[in-house]
C-alpha cells in the first residue's frame, strides 16, 4: 500500500489523512532542477536520516541514519559524479546542507525520485520533513512533526509514495 499525495495540502497512508504541503510551484510530471515543484510519480522511500541532538531515534522500519554536521545532498547539476546523492558537505560541489539550524530537517525521508541512471537537472533532494506553518516546500513534501512521526510508524521498508 503505498502513500498517496493526493493534492497540494493531503497525504493519505491506510485509514490516516495528514495535513502536508508541498513544492511552490505545485506537482509536475517534468522536474527541472530549481522549479519548486513536486515530481508526479510514484517512488521508493530511502534512509530516514535524523538529528540525534535534538530528537529521539524514530519508531520505525526504515533504515535510520543519525545526520552528522558534514552531511550534504548534492544538487549540482554540473557534478556528474555527485549529482542528488549523499555527500561530505567538503566536496567541492553546491549541495544542500541536511544540518540545519532550523528543524526542518531534524527528521527526513528520502523519497528515490531521479535516483536510478539519474539525470543531471532533472531534480535532487526530494524528501519528506517537517514543518510548522505548512508554507509551500522547494518540491519536497512536509508534515509537521507528530503527523512524521505517526507516518514513520506505520510505514514498512517497503512502502513507496505516489504523488499524483
Amino acid at each position: 500500500m503505498p502513500i498517496i499525495v493526493k493534492n497540494k495540502d493531503t497525504l493519505i497512508f491506510d485509514d490516516f489523512v495528514f495535513k502536508c504541503c508541498v513544492g511552490l510551484g505545485g506537482f509536475t510530471k517534468d522536474k527541472i532542477e530549481g522549479d519548486k515543484k513536486t515530481p508526479k510519480g510514484e517512488f521508493k522511500l530511502g534512509n530516514l536520516y535524523f538529528r540525534n541532538d535534538r530528537n529521539n531515534r524514530p519508531e520505525t522500519s526504515l533504515k535510520t541514519i543519525v545526520l552528522k554536521k558534514n552531511m550534504g545532498w548534492c544538487d549540482d547539476v554540473n557534478s556528474k559524479k555527485y549529482y542528488n546523492k549523499l555527500i561530505n558537505i567538503k566536496s567541492k560541489v553546491r549541495h544542500e546542507k541536511l544540518f540545519r539550524r532550523d528543524f526542518k530537517y531534524d527528521y527526513l525521508i528520502h523519497i528515490k525520485y531521479n535516483c536510478k541512471k539519474n539525470k543531471l537537472g532533472k531534480g535532487s533532494a526530494i524528501f519528506i520533513h517537517l514543518t510548522k506553518n505548512y508554507n509551500p516546500t522547494a518540491g519536497c513534501i512536509a508534515l509537521s512533526k507528530k503527523d512524521f512521526l505517526i507516518l514513520t510508524k506505520i510505514i514498512k521498508r517497503n512502502t513507496t509514495i505516489k504523488i499524483l
